[in-house]
């Protein structure tokens, strides 16, 4: 049943002659392939941009991190158990239990932040910055998120010791209050208070507007805690020596945990950890959803394309009976014609799917340019709707090819 190579080329030959010859009529019946197609590519493409985004977003945070919590992310709050409700904060007790007895752990940072009621302030003169994220932390914070510096100096073990009113400012909040000035010396007001800016965080770039770390006000946690101190509950951020070591570190934490929150031997830990890979994962997930979203939306555009592919096909076997019954008289098989009208189907479907596929790449990766995502599409989403759209021709083709073989010659020869 299969076309020989001349045959296969001739019919190619045909398909495309009859796309040139009848350009409008064409490009309509491709046009809804030409969408589906295009857009699993540019929607592929967005989400592929979207993911390494979000993924690299995480990856600023730096680098085998565990954070410790009262509970993991993603909990429902209403449906809680009563031992869940009574378990207890995080403390610096934590936080110096891991220090003392988890040798793979080589920083711990506890931070909590402030949200004042109407938004917190930073002001310095007549300039204010609104709305900055305010948060107490441990001199060890610039190692465990991996961050350096701009200008000055990180907060030290005396200022903690001694809770002194310093901070460290986020770039953007140190360009508003201190255009072009050096804002380290300098007394500023944040919420009222007044603080020594000892020095400026280096300005990190986010693939999704303001990153917060530019936004931050860090002082001491002492500090913090002395002027909040109803505000109790601590995040844990432990750093393990390396990324090989990090289960090794999540043993040993909990091993630490455990002991120091004194959880008996047949309960469940009464904390959760969490680590970049799980949020990775997490991320995985929700474009895993989003893709099956786009396949769902972008197979109504191929069933279009399929329909409209069907409908040229049936016109095509009506225009060219005299053929079909001049090729049937000189010896031509059944499979010969359904061969060669479902050829010329995948072909037509396949043009369009050509098509599709570099419309949806340079409109995906303009968008992805545009919002400063990295540039990427799967090779599998190229493959897949080249694949599918040759696929709708051979489905939409069957039919008319059927038809086509069934003429009768003789009747065939004598249609005007």
């Amino acid at each position: 049943m299969l076309l020989s190579p001349v045959e296969m080329k001739n019919a190619v030959m045909m398909a495309l002659g009859s796309l040139m010859s009848n350009k409008f009529r064409s490009f309509l019946t491709i046009l809804g392939v030409v969408v589906g197609v295009g857009s699993v590519i540019s929607m592929s493409a967005v989400i592929d941009g979207l993911d390494a985004a979000a993924k690299d977003e995480v990856d600023k945070m730096g680098t085998n991190i565990i954070t410790v919590r009262k509970f993991a992310p993603g909990t429902d709050w209403d449906n809680l158990t009563d031992e869940e409700r009574k378990r207890p904060e995080m403390s610096v007790g934590e936080a110096e239990a891991i220090l003392a007895n988890c040798p793979t752990v080589d920083g711990v940072a506890p931070r909590n932040h402030f949200y004042a009621l109407g938004g917190n302030q930073a002001k310095y003169r007549n300039r204010a910055y609104k709305n900055p994220l305010v948060m107490g932390t441990w001199p060890d914070y610039l190692k465990v998120r991996e961050k350096n510096m701009e200008t000055g100096r990180f907060f030290s073990e005396i200022d903690l010791q001694y809770r002194l009113m310093v901070c460290v400012l986020g770039s953007s909040v140190a360009e508003l209050l201190f255009p072009n000035q050096n804002p380290v010396g300098r007394e500023i007001r944040v919420n009222g208070d007044k603080f020594q800016v000892v020095g400026v965080m280096e300005h990190v770039k986010s693939n999704f507007g303001e990153d917060s770390d530019n936004t931050y006000v860090i002082m001491p946690l002492t500090t913090f805690q002395k002027l909040m101190p109803m505000d109790k509950a601590l995040t844990l951020e432990c750093r393990s020596r390396s990324f090989e070591e990090i289960d090794k570190a999540i043993e040993e934490v909990t091993v630490a945990l455990r002991v120091f929150r004194k959880v008996p031997f047949n309960k469940e830990n009464n904390f959760a950890l969490s680590t970049q890979e799980q949020f990775k994962d997490e991320i995985n997930n929700i474009t895993n959803i989003i893709y099956m979203g786009m396949v769902v939306i972008t197979s109504v555009g191929l069933m279009v394309g399929g329909i409209g592919v069907m409908n040229i096909m049936l016109v095509s076997v009506t225009e060219r009976t005299r053929e079909i019954g001049v090729r049937k008289a000189i010896g031509a098989k059944r499979s010969n014609i359904i061969m060669q009208f479902l050829t010329e189907a995948m072909t037509l479907s396949g043009t369009g799917g050509i098509i599709g596929v570099l419309t949806g790449l340079a409109l995906g990766m303009a968008f992805n340019f545009w919002m400063g995502w990295p540039l990427a599409v799967s090779p599998f989403w190229i493959i897949l709707g080249f694949t599918v759209s040759v696929s709708v021709g051979l489905v939409s083709g069957i039919y008319p090819a059927i038809k086509a073989s069934k003429l009768d010659p003789i009747e065939s020869l004598r249609y005007e």
